[in-house]
């Protein structure tokens, strides 16, 4: 369990590190970018191999009802991926969001908690969803309000739709080649 809450840690520690102390940050320039996708690397390698040796309370399992849940809520949640990833005009939903990938992560997380009810899914998947909202909040009160961006041609939006179905079906094959069955 150490491993893992140390992973979930040092995930926040390196995500806020620019909004919390933006002027030490900034000092580190361009050098600072490999420290931080190394800690951020180090973070993923710490909660994976936390969470898969993690023993804890069982509180519930992942019911048919859902794992469809989770499912749908998997595919939402790689559109809004999608849609934050879309350069200069954005697709239909990224003039919705203000944070469309911490939104699609925040719906990860939430899907994950809905079919993990144990004590190491609470830290893994509860730590990073809290962390989602306190970035959110925290990018909200440093850049004060949002303009919606323009508007993608349709072309820019079916594009999107096919990453998202091709994002879902790597990810559901990721998951059976570690030996969890997305489909419950």
């Amino acid at each position: 369990m150490t491993l893992l809450i140390a992973g979930v840690v040092l995930w926040w520690a390196a995500h806020l590190f620019k909004r919390v102390a933006p002027n030490a940050r900034q000092a580190l320039g361009t050098a600072g970018n490999p420290i931080m996708a190394v800690t951020i690397i180090l973070s993923v390698v710490l909660m994976v191999v936390g969470y898969r040796g993690a023993e804890g309370t069982f509180y519930w399992g992942p019911s048919p009802m859902w794992v469809g849940i989770n499912n749908l809520l998997m595919v939402l949640a790689f559109y809004f991926y999608a849609a934050s990833a879309a350069k200069g005009a954005k697709i239909w939903l990224g003039t919705k969001v203000r944070h469309p990938q911490l939104t699609g992560f925040s719906i990860w997380a939430g899907a994950h908690l809905l079919v993990n009810g144990d004590t190491p899914s609470f830290i893994l998947f509860g730590g990073l969803l809290v962390w989602a909202v306190v970035e959110v909040l925290l990018i909200n009160a440093q850049e004060g309000p949002w303009e919606r961006p323009a508007r993608a041609p349709a072309k820019k939006e079916v594009v999107a739709i096919v990453v998202t179905v091709v994002f879902v079906i790597v990810v559901m094959a990721i998951h059976y080649a570690l030996g969890v069955s997305p489909v419950g």
